[in-house]
């Protein structure tokens, strides 16, 4: 049974994420505590709210370096909503940017979208080759919440070796649903509030520890 952390900074579905990844077939801990978070086999990193918020709240707890220390190891993260875009460069929100984890280049914005948020299930476009959506048929559909996201993927020289591989979605405008880059994956919607799909997508990760 895979051991794993989620990362309790103040914001995220805590509770909703550790059911779901029990269910998933984890042992769950939900705590800040830095040696825990550094050395479980998994962490997930949760967020709801604003960016700036989240990136506090994040930073307040070490988070960040946290992050650093697994990624340097090859230890999984997986972000969910929020906790994946602060790992981006930055977030501009209602005219206030703030500093991300700068795991990948990118800004989160406002989407470009007659309705806001977009707040549903919507299918996804994934690469056929992922981990994360091995198994799942392209007409599969992923619960949503959020008025920002990730609108463009920009190249970086690196990533000509080993390129990240970036599943989009539509609303309004194509926008980044899911990055998987080595031991660092993460999804724009919330698979623990996804059904079956969610689930399948949550054991796949756990599988690849």
């Amino acid at each position: 049974m895979a051991r794993v952390v989620i990362l309790d900074y103040g914001s995220g579905n805590l509770r909703s994420a550790e059911r779901a990844l029990q269910r998933a077939g984890a042992d769950v801990e939900v705590t800040d505590d830095h040696r825990a978070a550094v050395e479980a086999q998994g962490l997930v990193v949760p967020g709801v709210g604003a960016f700036a918020a989240c990136m506090e709240g994040l930073l307040s707890v070490g988070g960040d370096k946290i992050i650093d220390q697994r990624l340097a190891g090859g230890r999984p993260v997986l972000g969910i909503c929020v906790g994946m875009q602060v790992l981006f460069n930055q977030g501009v929100e209602h005219g206030v940017q703030a500093d991300g984890c700068g795991q990948w280049p990118g800004t989160v914005e406002r989407l470009q979208a007659d309705v806001l948020p977009h707040m549903g299930w919507n299918t996804v476009q994934a690469p056929t080759d992922s981990v994360l959506f091995a198994g799942l048929d392209a007409d599969t559909r992923f619960y949503f919440v959020h008025s920002f996201a990730v609108r463009k993927w920009v190249l970086e020289p690196s990533d000509t070796i080993a390129p990240p591989q970036v599943t989009w979605a539509e609303h309004g405008e194509p926008f980044v649903a899911a990055v998987e880059n080595g031991a660092l994956m993460a999804t724009q919607f919330h698979p623990e509030k996804s059904g079956d799909a969610g689930a399948r997508l949550l054991r796949n990760w756990l599988d690849a520890l």
